[in-house]
């Protein structure tokens, strides 16, 4: 698979998910929490919503560099890259979805909101849905029953630059 099937297949994957798992680093070591994706850009890059208040600023002031995790029954993903706190309040208006007024109770006028703009730079994905569980299912018994290590292809696992 060249670098552009990896890239769109690595988009194509991360687009079904509502949430991702944010990790960021603390003084104490890494800190990782459930975000609601507000909006994915092309390239894997992301916008989530939060207080700017809120602790994950302070590690994210102290250090940009992120991961953004991505996991269902057969999809998983891992992306590398840099966060930026935003206070644009056109792009906040732009992007407001109703259910973040449990957070956010003076909707999105409210002074405490805030952005997370996430730039990719590495992808990594695994990809067990349809075909390519099929695939797995069978390379996975045959590996077995030769006594060989299991064996995937860039469609179901692969690491790309973003």
């Amino acid at each position: 698979m060249d670098t552009n099937d990896g890239r769109n297949h690595l988009q194509d994957l991360v687009s079904d998910f509502e949430v991702a798992m944010l990790v960021t680093q603390s003084t104490n070591g890494i800190h990782a929490r459930p975000m609601a994706i507000a909006r994915l850009e092309d390239g894997v890059g992301a916008y989530l919503v939060t207080d700017i208040n809120s602790l994950k600023i302070d590690e994210i002031n102290a250090n940009p560099d992120a991961v953004l995790t991505f996991q269902s029954a057969r999809k998983f993903a891992s992306v590398r890259g840099k966060l930026a706190v935003l206070s644009d309040r056109h792009l906040i208006e732009k992007m407001w979805k109703g259910a973040w007024k449990v957070w956010f109770p003076d909707g999105k006028s409210d002074p405490n909101i805030c952005l997370l703009k996430f730039t990719a730079h590495e992808g990594e994905y695994w990809d067990n849905a349809g075909m390519n569980g099929l695939k797995y299912v069978y390379e996975a018994a045959k590996a077995y029953l030769d006594g060989e290590t299991l064996k995937t292809d860039d469609a179901q696992h692969a690491k790309v630059r973003l």
